[in-house]
């Protein structure tokens, strides 16, 4: 059963009592990561192993994802500046103990390509924050296979 989340600002990155920031560093330029990030939210289940599928909605100031394995998101962008920023937090999950989640894009200009991290910003219960660091090397290994899925899909186009 879905529940709503706390609504949460761009600021929750400095205050989140759950923090976890995971960069890496590919061959694709900054415009067409940012395109593959906000413009083509449908293609995301394409590269990011744990999407199964997603969409925009509301005119692209929201997503519904939807994640293997059953979980479902419904989000509001929060930023959206082109070649440098993408961020949302999550509305509605059915996912159990999360009570506020905020998902941070950053891409900065690295050589030709793009140094691409992702910060992942929640809050629930003491037993919610007391699990989530054990699960930072399974999101790092999620996040790194990903962008790197993105950066080869990428350079086929």
């Amino acid at each position: 059963m879905a529940h709503r989340l706390r609504p949460v600002e761009l600021d929750f990155t400095s205050y989140a009592p759950v923090r976890l920031v995971f960069a890496e560093e590919i061959a694709a330029p900054p415009e067409e990561v940012y395109a593959a990030l906000a413009d083509d939210v449908a293609g995301w289940s394409r590269w990011f192993s744990g999407v199964a599928r997603s969409a925009s909605t509301d005119g692209g100031r929201g997503r519904d994802i939807r994640l293997t394995g059953g979980t479902r998101f419904v989000e509001t962008v929060l930023a959206a500046e082109p070649a440098a920023h993408y961020a949302y937090r999550g509305d509605t999950t059915n996912a159990p103990g999360l009570q506020a989640l905020l998902e941070d894009w950053r891409l900065t200009p690295v050589g030709g390509g793009t140094r691409v991290r992702w910060m992942f910003a929640a809050d629930g219960p003491a037993a919610f924050r007391f699990v989530m660091p054990m699960a930072r090397p399974g999101l790092g290994r999620a996040f790194r296979e990903s962008v790197r899925s993105l950066d080869r899909l990428l350079a086929e186009l």
